[in-house]
C-alpha cells in the first residue's frame, strides 16, 4: 500500500496533494483507527468468490481491506473531488472499480450486473455517510439485485434503531422494513475517536442477513409500508391519527380494522409488533378496496 491511510499527517498530505476539502454536507469522516476496517471485513461474509458493493469509500481505507479478501469491489462515491484520491490510494488493487455517481439516483441492478459480473456471492460493505443512512439502506433492501448480506458502519443511534425489535421503544418505520427483508444484528461499537475529522457521535457496525423469502404474508407491500411510514411520521400521535393525517385514510376505517383485530385504538406506532402490522395492513387493505394504495 502506498499510504498509511490511518495516519492523520499522511492523510493531510494526501488530501493537499489532490486539493481536497471536506464537505460537511456529505458527512465525510475518515476512519483512522487501523483495527476497525480489518475487523469489519473479518466479521462480514466476504471471501475470494465475493463481489462487494461499497458506498462512500472516502479515501479508501475500508476499500483496501475489502479488496484484499474479495474477488471484486465496486466503490460508489458521489464526491467527484475524491475520485483522483481513490485512484491514487487504490492503484495497487486491480480488483477495485470506482464509480462517481449518486447511489440514490443509480440503477443498482444495472450497475452491479456490469461491475460485479462473475461473482458467486454479492454483499454490501460500507461505512455509510450518516446523513443518508436510512434512505440508502431502504433503497438497497427494496431494489436488492442479489445481495445476501449487508454490513454497515452507522451512527450508534441509527444502528440501535435499525436492529431494534419491532414493538420496542427504539423501533421506527425503517426498523419494520429491515425486519421484513432481513435478520439484523449489532456487531461492535466504534468510538468517535476513530474518525478524522472526529464526529460528535459514536458509531457501530451492524449486519443485515437478507432473508431468502419474507417471513410474513402481506397482501400489498406498498400499502403495508405506506401505513407504517404514516404512523411513524409523528411518533407522539396515536397510530390512528398519524395514519389519518399522513395517509388520508378515514379514522372510522382505521379504528374498525384495529377493533376487529383487538388492537387498542389508542396505541402508538412504536407499540405495534410486526404481526400487528401485517394483520392490520392486510385487514385495512381488504376493507378499503385498495383505494389508498
Amino acid at each position: 500500500m502506498k499510504y498509511n491511510l490511518c495516519d492523520i499527517n499522511e492523510i493531510n498530505r494526501l488530501l493537499r496533494k489532490h486539493n481536497f476539502n471536506f464537505k460537511k454536507s456529505l458527512g465525510q469522516n475518515f476512519i483512522v483507527d487501523n483495527s476497525v476496517c480489518p475487523e469489519i471485513v473479518r466479521r462480514s461474509s466476504i471471501d475470494k468468490n465475493t463481489g462487494v458493493l461499497e458506498i462512500g469509500p472516502g479515501i479508501g481505507v475500508l476499500t483496501c481491506e475489502i479488496a484484499k479478501k474479495a474477488k471484486k469491489v465496486l466503490s460508489v462515491e458521489v464526491d467527484a473531488s475524491l475520485i483522483p484520491v481513490l485512484h491514487d490510494t487504490l492503484s495497487d488493487y486491480g480488483n477495485v472499480s470506482v464509480v462517481n455517481t449518486d447511489v440514490m439516483k443509480t440503477d443498482l441492478e444495472k450497475l452491479v450486473k456490469n461491475e460485479l459480473m462473475g461473482c458467486e456471492n454479492l454483499i454490501v460493505c460500507s461505512n455509510l455517510p450518516y446523513n443518508i443512512t436510512s434512505p440508502v439502506i431502504m433503497k438497497l433492501l427494496e431494489e436488492n439485485p442479489g445481495f445476501t448480506a449487508m454490513t454497515f458502519m452507522v451512527q450508534k443511534e441509527a444502528g440501535v434503531r435499525l436492529c431494534a425489535d419491532v414493538g420496542s421503544r427504539d423501533a421506527g418505520a425503517v426498523t419494520c422494513a429491515v425486519d421484513y427483508y432481513s435478520d439484523a444484528n449489532e456487531l461492535f461499537d466504534v468510538s468517535r475517536s476513530c474518525f478524522y475529522p472526529q464526529p460528535k457521535v459514536d458509531s457501530e457496525v451492524i449486519e443485515l442477513k437478507i432473508r431468502e423469502k419474507p417471513q410474513y404474508e402481506i397482501e400489498n407491500t406498498d400499502f403495508f409500508f405506506k401505513l407504517i411510514r404514516a404512523a411513524f411520521t409523528q411518533r407522539r400521535k396515536t397510530a390512528v391519527n398519524g395514519i389519518n393525517s399522513a395517509a388520508g385514510i378515514e379514522k372510522s376505517k382505521i379504528t374498525e380494522a384495529m377493533e376487529s383485530l383487538n388492537i387498542p385504538v389508542n396505541i402508538r406506532a412504536e407499540k405495534f409488533t410486526m404481526s400487528d402490522w401485517v394483520n392490520f395492513s392486510n385487514r385495512l387493505f381488504e376493507m378499503t378496496g385498495a383505494k389508498y394504495e
